[in-house]
């Protein structure tokens, strides 16, 4: 080595540097930035025929986009005049009369709070807001610690109170009332709580070859509740479910769904928990087999982090599938988002302003699934620093 080199490697005091510190790091090559001119001949106007298909395509996007805001926007009805039995929607049926948003400003209770007293639907609203606002917090790397878990059970005791009432002088409103956002925030929150917990345990169950019985007990879980949809499990929940419990003891129908939606969703994504186990090279448990790590350090410290970090993206398509399937409720009697929404087009009087209704509940669905999604790519972003692809 030079004296030039040997120099380099040390510091004033003469005290040699990290090697990895010496060696250069390795960047991302430079991407090429392409102008707008360059982008649309490259990707749009490549050849005649890719031509041909942008211009068709160009043409019929801005053809529905006109029509869509014309419909939606221009010649929508936000209001109906209060006639002596109710609103006049006879303004929404008049010739060139646009999407009647009327529909939205008179049955936004019911859709949002179901069949929840009428007075008392500020306590379901506190309630969604609540949740939304846990949901903040928890993507925040910063209050991932102990504390996060006494916040969520201290709001969820307030949610408990607000929604049951009877205390502090609220008003006492049975399950059977419960219904719109705040139950499909309940259902989803809930199950893939403690869907997730339960489809690691699952996951790893399946690859304990020292323990048969536990591999072949999660073999059939899994099999068994992927095998059957999630309505079937529903109706077992509701009707089979009762008859193991003691005498006497009747578990609610929302528990009980509440019961088979987490079994559903633990088989769904125990699978996926499996495939991140599956994908990380075995010199890993070499490793910490190699630093003397119990079995659950090492799958706490060294193997989960890294297979979950993996499977980010499968993760976040099951929890946005799930979220949507509680929709599915319906079958047992639980009036979830979709079925208020359904609740409030059987009126005689917005008879043939479903679209609408729809459309507002499809942006519901859409912020939330959206937002989970948003969310994981972040996430991958973040886990994936040390990884140049």
């Amino acid at each position: 080595m030079t004296p030039a080199a040997s120099e380099d490697l040390t510091t004033g005091a003469g005290a040699a540097l990290p090697l990895a510190a010496a060696a250069p790091r390795l960047q991302r090559p430079a991407e090429r930035v392409l102008g707008p001119v360059e982008w649309l001949r490259t990707n749009l106007f490549s050849s005649w025929w890719s031509s041909l298909v942008s211009l068709m395509l160009l043409y019929l996007i801005v053809r529905w986009t006109i029509g869509f805001v014309g419909w939606a926007i221009v010649d929508a009805v936000w209001s109906v005049p209060a006639g002596p039995n109710g609103p006049d929607t006879n303004v929404c049926r008049q010739p060139g009369a646009g999407a009647c948003w009327a529909v939205i400003a008179d049955k936004y209770r019911l859709i949002l709070f179901g069949r929840y007293p009428y007075l008392a639907q500020w306590r379901p609203a506190i309630v969604t807001l609540l949740f939304i606002g846990l949901y903040g917090i928890s993507v925040w790397r910063r209050f991932w610690r102990w504390e996060l878990v006494l916040i969520w059970l201290g709001t969820l005791a307030v949610c408990g109170v607000l929604m049951w009432g009877g205390v502090f002088g609220l008003s006492f409103v049975s399950l059977d009332q419960w219904g719109g956002l705040p139950i499909t925030l309940m259902l989803a929150t809930f199950g893939l709580a403690f869907a997730f917990p339960l489809a690691v345990l699952v996951a790893l169950g399946r690859r304990a070859r020292s323990m048969p019985i536990v591999r072949w007990l999660c073999v059939v879980y899994v099999e068994l509740i992927r095998g059957v949809p999630l309505i079937s499990l529903l109706f077992m929940a509701s009707v089979m479910f009762p008859l193991f419990m003691p005498v006497g003891l009747n578990p609610d129908k929302l528990l009980r769904a509440q019961v088979a939606y987490i079994l559903f969703a633990g088989a769904y994504l125990a699978e996926v928990v499996r495939g991140g186990l599956q994908s990380l090279p075995r010199g890993q448990y070499d490793a910490a087999d190699a630093l003397g790590l119990s079995y659950w350090k090492t799958m706490g410290l060294v193997i989960l982090p890294q297979a979950l970090r993996t499977v980010i993206p499968p993760l976040v398509n099951n929890f946005c599938s799930f979220f949507r399937d509680t929709s599915l409720v319906l079958i047992i009697g639980i009036f979830d988002l979709l079925t208020s929404g359904k609740v409030a087009m059987t009126d005689p009087r917005w008879q043939g302003f479903a679209i609408e209704i729809y459309l507002m509940l499809g942006a519901i669905y859409f912020v939330f699934c959206f937002a989970m999604s948003k969310y994981s790519r972040g996430l991958e972003r973040e886990f994936s620093h040390g990884h140049i692809r």
